[in-house]
């Protein structure tokens, strides 16, 4: 990938001089200024988010969470793992208020501990296609950025990312369910 994006870079680099060699040096500090306050704004988010997830958990939301998911998630997941599913509701929960950065730890936490189980392969495979899936109550990070760019209605996203959350969720589960729904216990 770090080819690709060398590759992207020095054709744009030798597009601007060849065009217009006076833009080259003002383009690239204006692009890198950018990226600087993006990221800034970015880490403010997660900073913010990452805040509410510790709230969450001292409080034991995450933990009741935990608890009203589980049927379901033991169900979907087939296993029974308490600390496995205790760990999918924290990273699903982080995902769906739109907090994925924070979410991450409990994922990979959630993939160590399925890993144990007997049907682990399954478990993991949709565990895996439910996360990536994206369904986010709150896309807390594409919000920021489209407000820090100044977007004139950054929540014009909302309905469309719904939808297409959705549907990658439905087709995520039909997938997994398809190739490895036959290997039942």
């Amino acid at each position: 990938m770090n080819a690709v994006f060398l590759a992207v870079f020095l054709v744009s680099v030798a597009l601007v001089i060849v065009r217009d060699p006076a833009a080259f040096l003002p383009a690239l500090l204006s692009g890198s200024g950018k990226a600087v306050s993006a990221c800034l704004a970015l880490a403010a988010s997660y900073a913010v988010w990452m805040g509410f997830l510790k709230i969450a958990e001292s409080a034991g939301i995450l933990r009741g969470m935990a608890r009203a998911m589980r049927p379901l998630s033991s169900r979907l997941l087939r296993t029974r793992n308490e600390k496995a599913l205790e760990q999918v509701a924290v990273n699903l929960s982080a995902n769906f208020f739109g907090m994925g950065g924070a979410a991450t730890p409990a994922g990979i936490s959630a993939m160590n501990l399925l890993g144990a189980d007997k049907d682990s392969e399954f478990s993991r495979a949709m565990f895996f296609a439910v996360n990536c899936s994206g369904v986010q109550l709150f896309p807390a990070t594409a919000l920021a950025l489209r407000v820090q760019a100044g977007a004139e209605n950054p929540y014009s996203i909302l309905l469309p990312a719904y939808l297409s959350e959705l549907a990658a969720l439905l087709l995520g589960v039909a997938l997994v369910l398809l190739f490895y729904g036959r290997k039942r216990r």
